[in-house]
């Protein structure tokens, strides 16, 4: 039997638009700096637990899938903790809010070319890959801060007055099969997709955890979409 663990903070939560308090399950499949999207929810006064356990995570209205790693690495993980199953169930039949961050967002798509050739969860249709610089001398990895341009169609994308910036740290990008779920891009010797919405799946290739204000706005937005 795999050894299931789960860190719980409760406190005061957000309204919703759902009839319950939203209660946040972030995944844990070894991959990571968990802790901060922890503390990033808690500065939210948000209901969260840290976890592996399936039935913890079918408990919850709202799943994060964070992680940092290479993309065989993560689904790995998420395979040998028997892990898939239940985000299949939660997200695809019950279409439960879900927010991939970084590499989280890069497991949404159906396959990754890292060190590889390798099959995702297929949330979103799309491959990742390389980011490509261009003829620009920029480096990889894309580390730092950088503006989005923001979409008014998603409302992953809603209740900015500004340009926002985030804080970036990869080498490879999600490229969605239907542009339309493109809800944030940034420019890195060109465009790379920073923000993706398709109905409850959302992906943010930047750290929101890690962004300021700018990042407690994605995940204001995350937490107003209903599991209802």
């Amino acid at each position: 039997m795999p050894a299931f663990r789960y860190f719980c903070i409760v406190a005061w939560v957000l309204p919703s638009q759902c009839m319950h308090d939203p209660s946040v399950a972030i995944v844990d499949y070894g991959l990571g700096n968990l802790r901060s999207v922890v503390n990033a929810l808690a500065r939210l006064q948000v209901s969260t637990v840290l976890t592996n356990d399936p039935l913890v995570i079918a408990s919850a209205t709202h799943l994060i899938l964070p992680g940092v790693g290479s993309f065989g690495e993560g689904m790995k993980g998420l395979t040998e903790r028997g892990l898939i199953p239940v985000l299949q169930e939660e997200i695809l039949n019950k279409e439960k809010p879900l927010l991939g961050i970084c590499l989280g967002m890069q497991l949404l798509a159906t396959e990754g070319f890292e060190h590889g050739h390798h099959r995702g969860l297929n949330f979103i249709p799309g491959s990742v890959r390389p980011v490509d610089t261009g003829q620009t001398d920029l480096r990889l990895p894309h580390i730092g801060w950088n503006d989005v341009a923001m979409s008014d169609r998603h409302s992953i994308a809603a209740g900015f007055d500004h340009v926002p910036t985030f804080y970036f740290v990869h080498s490879f990008a999600l490229v969605p099969e239907d542009p339309a779920v493109i809800a944030g891009t940034c420019d890195y010797g060109g465009k790379i997709v920073a923000l993706v919405q398709s109905q409850n799946v959302c992906g943010a290739q930047f750290h929101p955890e890690k962004s300021h204000d700018d990042g407690l706005q994605i995940f204001r937005n995350f937490l107003a979409l209903s599991p209802c």
